[in-house]
């Protein structure tokens, strides 16, 4: 039995290169741990055999809820913590953890993970995402083949907004500093899962953003777009958890196109409707490439106030770098330097970031 009443499940394939460090960051922790194997063919199994409670097989049907759903079944506890190979927990802080669950019983644990990228000079870096990845099997099951949610098991509820609590974990994602040529098999295999869900699911809207994520890595920023522009129309909800980054990425695919004043249109459109961090970050960048400074500008300066601003994780260097920039080139050297000394820690906690596991 475990420690705590939470059970570490996750999926993996051919994930030596990986496994074993997500899975030796879970030890201090004391949860169970039960690995779904789905067809390795290298050394994953029997590294996961040293270190989970349960290995268990899962024959592949290209549907990764089904596999998570099957993973889950063999937990000895209702609540489940669904992570990936390449992710290291650093942190737990436990006894809040148990106090949440307490005090939550029917809600979803979000996950803040840091996903380490890596941009065309090979230089590292992380973003922030928010995943539900903590549940109680009681109340909640992963549906969608690709790209998979928590959803309530009550089918009735499937269109209400799920409440949350943000759980008191570091985890870092090294998924997304992929290789190449590593990145574009998953991709493909993305898109073709992708193209099946759309004869299933009811929300095609997330579906063509997902493709669109898929395609601007396979054939770029045209094909990503119309894909993007068809999400936006296709829409369920506008309060869609995805909806904010939906926007965001069809912006960015309208800047690489060259068609700012279209990515201007859209982020100021949406603008009062989604005020968190992120996006008026996004909103910064465009007025930014549109040449709007002043504008940007104060953009950026609201991010740094925001309260949710931990969100953007690195990208809020980029942020300081903006501010600095403009504020040099308006001869402001005291405010300049005010936002060179932010950059600076902010760059530092990067670094550290970047540099564990």
């Amino acid at each position: 039995m475990s420690k705590v009443p939470v059970t570490v499940c996750i999926i993996a394939k051919n994930e030596e290169k990986f496994i074993e460090d997500c899975l030796r960051h879970l030890q201090p922790y004391g949860m169970e741990i039960i690995v779904a194997d789905t067809g390795s063919t290298d050394r994953t199994k029997e590294i996961a055999e040293k270190y989970a409670d349960k290995v268990v097989d899962f024959e592949w049907i290209k549907d990764f809820s089904a596999a998570r759903n099957y993973c889950a079944s063999f937990a000895s506890n209702n609540w489940i913590l669904a992570l990936d190979c390449d992710e290291f927990v650093d942190f737990i802080d436990m006894r809040m953890l148990r106090i949440l669950m307490q005090k939550y019983p029917k809600r979803t644990g979000v996950l803040r993970l840091k996903n380490i990228t890596r941009d065309t000079n090979n230089q590292a870096g992380y973003v922030n995402t928010d995943l539900a990845r903590l549940y109680n099997k009681n109340y909640y099951t992963f549906e969608f083949a690709i790209h998979e949610q928590i959803c309530p098991k009550d089918i009735s509820k499937r269109n209400e907004p799920i409440d949350a609590f943000l759980l008191p974990m570091d985890v870092v994602h090294h998924g997304y500093a992929l290789d190449e040529e590593t990145m574009k098999k998953k991709q493909q295999r993305n898109l073709e899962l992708l193209y099946q869900e759309l004869e299933t699911t009811p929300d095609k809207g997330y579906v063509y953003f997902q493709i669109g994520q898929s395609l601007m890595t396979l054939e770029g920023a045209q094909k990503a777009m119309e894909a993007y522009e068809k999400g936006l129309q296709l829409m369920i909800d506008i309060n869609g958890y995805y909806v904010p980054e939906l926007i965001i990425s069809l912006a960015t695919a309208y800047l690489k196109v060259d068609k700012k004043s279209n990515a201007l249109e859209l982020m100021e459109r949406y603008a009062s409707h989604f005020n968190t961090a992120k996006y008026v970050f996004a909103h910064a960048n465009v007025l930014w490439e549109a040449e709007q400074i002043l504008k940007a500008l104060g953009n950026y300066i609201k991010v740094t106030m925001m309260k949710d601003l931990d969100t953007l994780g690195g990208e809020i260097a980029t942020c300081y770098g903006r501010i600095i920039q403009i504020y040099e080139a308006f001869g402001e050297k005291e405010m300049a330097e005010n936002f060179h000394q932010r950059f600076l820690a902010y760059n530092a906690a990067k670094d550290s970031v970047i540099n564990r596991g």
